[in-house]
């Protein structure tokens, strides 16, 4: 049970410092990917949005013409 309660309370001195700072860095760094991987995934579906709204556009046809076959 005092193991327990040790590493709940993350006081556990025989755990070295470097492994508690490499840790910390670490899940600093998923924080970041997570929120990059958010960003990029609105700014994919803006993209894609914006996409479909000009395919839609009927104004563009003439220029779907002259693209090369």
């Amino acid at each position: 049970m005092a193991k327990a309660l040790i590493g709940y309370m993350h006081s556990d001195l025989r755990t070295p410092a470097h492994l508690t700072a490499e840790n910390t860095r670490l899940r600093a760094r998923v924080s970041e990917l997570e929120a990059l991987v958010l960003r990029l995934s609105q700014e994919n579906d803006a993209l894609a949005a914006a996409n479909a709204a000009d395919l839609l556009d009927p104004e563009l046809e003439p220029l779907q013409e002259m693209q090369p076959a």
